[in-house]
């Protein structure tokens, strides 16, 4: 079981038990640190009360089991307007919106890809990369994150008066 997947199963039931989904978790090593960043997610939104929650439950279970050796810093947050693609089924739910990846190893000579996202099929992820359909495979993607629509974030936030 890697580091990635043995924090997720640690963190995953504390997140649950708080009414929140667990988008994801990256842990990032900076030299002799680390930083842990947890994305959590929630119908209603997410605010800082939220997220200061949550990192106390996950600070707390952290501290007992320690699995991260050394210093880390912990990061609780809402996945964002670029919100970040770990699952099959993150894609899935963004068909049709432009979305980035990059590639842990290269594809044809290229790591960094953006382009509208066609589908996923199988275990790939299928873009249109211009004007090229382009399939990359799921476990090779290192990072994915959604494109923010900025036109149509402007737009909603007319509708709603709030710009």
């Amino acid at each position: 079981m890697s580091k990635q997947d043995r924090l997720y199963e640690l963190v995953a039931p504390a997140v649950t038990a708080l009414g929140f989904e667990l988008v994801g978790l990256e842990l990032v090593q900076h030299g002799r640190s680390a930083t842990l960043r947890i994305y959590i997610d929630h119908p209603n939104k997410v605010n800082v009360d939220d997220c200061a929650k949550v990192s106390y439950q996950v600070g707390s279970i952290l501290d007992v089991e320690d699995p991260i050796q050394g210093e880390y810093r912990l990061e609780v947050s809402s996945p964002g307007i670029d919100r970040p693609l770990f699952t099959a089924a993150h894609y899935v739910a963004v068909v049709g919106q432009v979305i980035k990846l990059k590639m842990a190893v290269p594809h044809k000579g290229r790591r960094n890809f953006k382009g509208l996202l066609n589908g996923v099929k199988g275990e790939s992820i299928v873009l249109t990369v211009d004007k090229e359909t382009v399939e990359l495979p799921l476990s090779q993607v290192e990072r994915g994150n959604l494109v923010p629509d900025y036109e149509a974030l402007l737009k909603e936030a007319n509708a709603k008066g709030l710009h």
